[in-house]
Order: C-alpha cells, then structure tokens, then sequence
C-alpha cells in the first residue's frame, strides 16, 4: 500500500523509510560560537542566493510568456453576433454517405470514441465555445431512451440564420476570429454532421424575447416556426437529437462514458455548471482536480500545477513506472498528445534539470509520471477530422520555454515537494541501471537461441513506416492451431502474429526484472520490440486473440496482467484489443451468417427457418482459413478495445482478480463464472 507524504519526520515513500532532513538538522550537536556566527552568515548569503533565484525563476517565466505566439496578437474585442458576422464557404456534400470523414468511426456504444458520443460532442462543443467567450456559465445535458438534449445559455443562434447554421456546411461564426477566438467545435462542420446522422433533429435559438424553431429528419427540414417566448427565458441554444439507427445499427449510450466527458468539460472550464440528468458536474481547480480524480491516494507528493493565460498543466509522479497524459487543446481531448504534449514533456525535463544543476536522463524524470496538460492555441491545425492529434509546429517553443519556468517557479515555492521528486528521480535512475544488467542477459541469452524470433511470424510494415504502419497490428493468440489458421487469413502487410504456448506465467506481484527472466514473456517483448521502451513499439493495434471459454478468458487476463503491471502506457493510450470472434454459425445449404451474440444467433435461425443448422465455436482452430479470413478483415473485424475508467483502479483489478484466493473473489467466481456445458447454443 502506497502512503502520502506528510509534514511528519519520518515518512515512508514506496516503502521504503526516508528522512526528512530538516529533522538531521535540528538533532545536530550545539556548535562553538565562532562556528555558529559563521553559519549564520552562511545561512543569510543562503537566504539571499534563494531570493534571487526565486527571483531569476519569475523573470524567465516572464520570458517564457512572450515567446506565445498568441499573446503576440493584438487583443480583439469581442464583436457584436448578428447576421454580418456568418461567413459560408464552399459547401460539402453527402454526410451520410461519408460519415467517417466527419465523425471517424460509427460504432454501437460500447467504445468511448464511438461516433454518437462524437455527436454529443460537437453539440456540446458549441455551447462550451460560448462559455469560452463569457456568454453562459451552466449548460444542460440529458440523454433518456437515446434522446439527447441540450440547451446553453449563450448567445443564441442569429435567428434568421438557424437553418443555415445547421444544414449548410461550412456555414458559422467559428470562421471569425472576432466571434470565437480559441474554439473548439468542428469549424462550422459538427452541427451539421449531426443533423445529417440524426433520425430527429431539433433545434431552437432565444434571442431578447424571440424565437426560430426547425425540425429535420435525417438532415432534411420537416418544419420551421418563429415566434415568441417568456420575458424571463434566457437567451441561448436548444438541441434535441436521436442518432439514426440506420446509420449506426443498434446502440446505446454507456452512462460511464458520458460522464467522464462531462466531468473534462468541467476540469477544462473552471467556472461552468454543467447539469447531467440532474447531477451537476463542476471544477473549482480544473486540470488539479482531474489528477486527484484519476490518482487519488497514489500520488507521492502533492499534485502540482501552473496556469497561464494559454498553457496550463498538473502532474505528479507515484509509485510506479509507467508515464500517463491527459492533453488537451482548446478543451478538445487528444487522445494521440501531438507537439503539445511533446513540448510539454521536454519543458518538463529541461525545467527538473534546470531547477536542481543536473542532467538527469529523461526516462528517469518521467518514469511514474502522470500529468495533465491544455493549451489554447488560436488555429489549430490537427492531423485528422476527429482531433486527436495537435500537428501545430509553431508552438513548440513557446510551450517547453513556458513549462519549463513554470515548473521551475513551482519548485521553488514547493521545496519539499521538490525533494521528493528528486528522490523519485533517484530511484528511478537506480532501478534503470539495476534492470539493464538484467536486460542484457536476457538479450545475450535470446542471442544464443535464435536471432529470429520463432513464434513470430511478422508483417512487412510497422509503425515507424508512416502512413502504412499505421495500420498495423500483431495478434497474440494461443497454441499453433490458432496461429496455423490465422496466419494463413492475415493481410500480411499489415498483420503479424505471435503465438503463445499456452497459458503464461502470472506476473501479478513479481519484480520487473522478472519478466526478463521469463523466455516467453520476454520473446513478446521482443516481438512488440518493447523490451527497452514502449516507445519502440512496432505495432498501432496490439489485439489478444483468445479462445472463447474458459482457459482462453483466462490466458487473456494473464497477458492483461502482464500489460497493466509492467507496460501500463500500452493500455492506457489505446493500444491493447481484444478480438471478438462470431460464437455462433447458423447455415444452410445455401447460405451461411456468422453470429457474435445469442441475440444475432436467434435473429439468424428466425431468418432462415427450421431447416437451418447452428454450430457453436470453441476455440479460434475450428474455424476454417477461408472463413476465418472475414474475421480479421480490418473492414470486417470486431475489435474491443481495452479501457480504464481512472488509473487508480488498475493497483485493486489486479489484486482482486490475480493476486491471492480471497473468500470474497471465491464468491465472485461462484457467481459469474460458466462452463461451456452452460453456455446455451
């Protein structure tokens, strides 16, 4: 169990016993008065040089300020949002028909970027441009029977151009630097994307008194209506919405996942309300909050932060190894980082090196390190539609000058949080240098056996190929009657496979040293080329292929184990699925359809009648090369990804499910766990 550090003399930090050095001191022997008197102005020309350095740190931030390229700009008053102000560009066509250019994936729910949380988004987004702006500080959300609506208390939409706002593409004020300087909708596309891939849309604007209702179905207006409302109705945007089920098949909105969005929304904009089936969601310490909302009793030291009028951050370190970001741009999530965060992690390591006259390696500066990290940025050029990765190359400098000053000033003001990171640093640097030795034994011994890895059967493009690798992914699977048929169904550009020989060994609890010790583990890390970083992963997609009973579920948590305690980035920033493979095949002479569900088994049989045949799967070898090829198709493939709400809660999944037999986790198996025998087919 981890233990904060406190104000006592002895503390604990990992376990292990530190002292705190104000304590030597004051045990320290009486000194002759000769002695003293020099320690005294030994203390005082201390006192100084910290005044001055102090000092010093405030100027270079200061510095660091001025190189932001948007502080640079001359402030613009914000101008009056009437009709002179709606620009329209050149029109884009067929959003239903190309809804992943807008939106990225369609989905059922069941993933957080699925694309109707992507809807919710964008509606949402509009309302937060608002708040950015000083218009609205509470914002109404509810979604019920996958209805969703909301209403700001903004502006409002120009009445006479609501129509427009909503079904003409590239048609906004977000064009308008004097309407909306740091926005962070879709740039005149996103409302428009959800009137198109709504069943029902419904929007209305309030504005002094007066109204504009319309009402479209599937991106075409059914009606319109203008009039008047109360004298005491605010003014601001109402939308009402049902994605369309012929766009995204059967879904539904997982409740975990919105409220994580809403509780970012409030992190990101300090000062805003916002109400979700009647919870309220609100910040009073922004991107602080979220680090004690993610990591609450793991931090070694209290969770520091800066914020400036542009660039703000928080970070802590805790007991572990593995490095964690939340990015952020303009209050849009970038679950990729970009420049951003790059710069941000080298401000970081050039501020701790800054601060204590030392060039501490950066693996050891951020080895257990958790930060959360916005920036504002006035055109952000991002690398895709759905904004997951900041390519803005002009704000590199003005970002690591500006973290590192800021970090600096914050240890300063901090010094015995600054001690405690330098001796996380420390054990750090202790630990890499111990695990090297071990490192290259174990590489020495892989020498010896093979310079090929022989369970590996390797694709022709990884990720540091550009656009192609992008694309890749390794399966780790079980036994060679697995691998045997997937190999010969893969793309083998793109798709590579590892086979395991079986169930591997559970790492819960062991050193990390350990796993180099381990000849298969230690070959999957070779395979992912991990071994030394994460950062050298070869792969963008990691996905477990196990067998669907028991001893397949089973093998997967132990990989996951493996994952979650010694490279927990690869979990955390999206990389580890989990393949679905169909449970069912219900045929006839004629026609065969493969079933993921009970549900589309029983939808199968009613559709091709008493005559049919169902089969069930049990492992991934029964299934035939030809068939199994559509299973793994990236057009085709059914791929979970692995997720985790907040990082605090990997340290208790790991001991319930994996560590010792409890009478509590006996119960839990008694009660959830089935056999094959009781799997109805």
């Amino acid at each position: 169990m981890k233990k904060e550090t406190s104000n006592t003399a002895n503390k604990e930090i990992n376990g292990e016993k530190q002292e705190f050095l104000a304590w030597d001191k004051a045990k320290s022997k009486a000194k002759p008065k000769n002695a003293k008197n020099a320690e005294n102005a030994s203390e005082s020309a201390g006192i100084e040089k910290s005044k001055a350095s102090a000092e010093q740190a405030r100027k270079n931030l200061l510095k660091a300020k001025e190189l932001d390229p948007t502080a640079k700009r001359p402030a613009k008053k914000i101008a009056e949002y009437t009709d002179a102000q709606i620009k329209h560009l050149d029109a884009l066509e067929h959003i239903r028909l190309r809804s992943g250019m807008y939106i990225g994936r369609l989905g059922d729910g069941s993933n957080q970027n699925d694309g109707i949380y992507i809807l919710l988004k964008e509606i949402i987004d509009n309302a937060i441009d608002e708040f950015i702006v000083g218009f609205g500080t509470r914002i109404d959300v509810e979604i019920k029977e996958n209805r969703v609506k909301v209403r700001d208390y903004g502006r409002g939409i120009p009445l006479t151009k609501v129509i427009d706002c909503v079904s003409q593409i590239n048609t906004g004020a977000k064009y308008n630097d004097d309407v909306f300087q740091f926005s962070v909708g879709m740039n005149g596309v996103g409302t428009k994307a959800v009137n198109a891939l709504s069943s029902y849309f419904r929007v209305v604007s309030v504005r002094d008194g007066k109204c504009t209702e319309a009402v479209f179905q599937k991106g075409k207006l059914e009606s319109e209506r203008h009039g008047s409302v109360k004298s005491e109705t605010k003014n601001g945007t109402y939308f009402e919405f049902i994605p369309d089920e012929e766009i995204f098949g059967k879904y539904s909105f997982n409740m975990e996942f919105v409220e994580k969005r809403m509780w970012n929304y409030a992190y990101l904009n300090t000062g805003l309300t916002i109400r979700f089936n009647g919870k309220d969601f609100i910040s009073e310490n922004g991107l602080l909050d979220l680090l004690k909302a993610e990591i609450e009793g793991e931090s070694i030291y209290q969770i520091g932060s800066y914020r400036g009028e542009h660039l703000q951050f928080a970070f802590t370190h805790t007991g572990e190894f593995a490095e964690n970001y939340f990015s952020f741009v303009n209050g849009q999530f970038t679950s990729d980082g970009g420049t951003h965060l790059n710069a941000f992690k080298e401000g970081f390591v050039r501020g701790i090196n800054d601060f204590f006259q030392t060039s501490y390696k950066s693996e050891d500066v951020r080895a257990g390190i958790t930060a959360a990290v916005l920036v504002k940025v006035k055109d952000p050029v991002f690398e895709s539609q759905t904004k997951n990765k900041l390519g803005n190359t002009d704000i590199r400098q003005w970002i690591i000058s500006e973290t590192q000053s800021g970090l600096d000033d914050w240890l300063h003001k901090n010094p015995k949080e600054a001690q405690a990171i330098q001796e996380k640093i420390q054990k750090n640097e202790k630990f890499r240098t111990d695990l090297a030795s071990v490192k290259k034994q174990a590489k020495e011994a892989a020498k010896k056996i093979s310079i090929r890895i022989p369970k590996l059967d390797d694709c022709r493009f990884h990720i540091g190929d550009g656009g192609k690798g992008e694309q890749s992914m390794i399966f780790i699977t079980e036994g060679q009657s697995a691998s045997g048929v997937m190999t010969h169904s893969r793309d083998a550009d793109y798709q590579a496979i590892f086979s395991l020989r079986g169930k591997p060994e559970n790492m819960y609890g062991k050193r990390q040293s350990d796993i180099y010790n381990n000849d298969e583990l230690y070959q999957l890390m070779m395979a992912l080329g991990i071994e030394d970083s994460v950062e050298n992963l070869k792969y963008s997609k990691i996905v477990i292929a196990t067998d669907a009973d028991n001893d397949g579920f089973h093998i997967r948590n132990l990989v996951l184990t493996f994952f979650l305690g010694y490279f927990e980035e690869l979990v955390t920033s999206g990389r580890v699925w989990i393949l679905e493979t169909p449970l069912f095949r219900v045929r006839t002479k004629k026609e065969n359809i493969y079933c993921y569900t009970e549900q589309e088994r029983d939808k199968a049989q009613k559709k091709l009648g008493k005559g049919s045949e169902t089969s069930r799967f049990k492992g991934l070898g029964e299934i035939n090369p030809s068939e199994f090829r559509q299973f793994i198709a990236p057009e085709t493939m059914h791929l979970t990804p692995v997720e985790i709400s907040q990082l605090k809660i990997i340290p208790q999944l790991l001991a319930f499910y994996m560590g010792k037999n409890t009478p509590e986790r006996r119960k839990f198996i008694e009660q959830n766990l089935l056999s094959n025998a009781e799997i109805d087919v």
